[in-house]
């Protein structure tokens, strides 16, 4: 079991290393470009090429079933998905197959909103969705270890 992190704009890295670290787990950070990341336990850095998706392919074609992924890309949520894995927001929101129709439906339509001069709305990351982050990781790791054979 790894935790595979689309690094990129990542606000939780360092929440993401702790619960790794706690769990002895490697944790695998994708980006375009070098950066650094907080160490750990089994902490490591692949940089792919840049262009549109690189990172995301990468990650999509190394995801196991047992794997956890933290991104807020949902078309990388749900190849993630369809291999079994389980993602995670950072914000703590977990997606999901029944969630991950919505999502797509809901990004679509963000889309359309910007090309035609609409506006969108995104929140601010807070200290309150750190928190949450960690949480919801911790008891993601602990069901992925759960249905994990043995």
């Amino acid at each position: 079991m790894k935790i595979y992190v689309d690094a990129d704009a990542c606000p939780v890295k360092q929440e993401t290393v702790r619960v790794a670290d706690r769990h002895q787990l490697e944790v695998v950070f994708v980006s375009n470009m070098a950066m650094r990341v907080p160490d750990g336990y089994a902490v490591r850095r692949v940089v792919v090429e840049e262009g549109p998706d690189v990172a995301d392919n990468w990650i999509a074609d190394a995801v196991e079933t047992s794997d956890v992924v933290v991104t807020s890309d949902i078309p990388l949520a749900d190849r993630c998905l369809k291999k079994g894995a389980a993602v995670l927001k950072p914000t703590g929101e977990e997606f999901t197959a029944a969630s991950i129709g919505m999502a797509l439906a809901m990004r679509d339509l963000s889309a359309h909103l910007r090309e035609t001069g609409g506006q969108t709305y995104h929140a601010a990351f807070s200290k309150r969705n750190r928190s949450d982050f960690l949480q919801a990781l911790e008891n993601l790791v602990q069901k992925q270890k759960r249905a994990a054979p043995r």
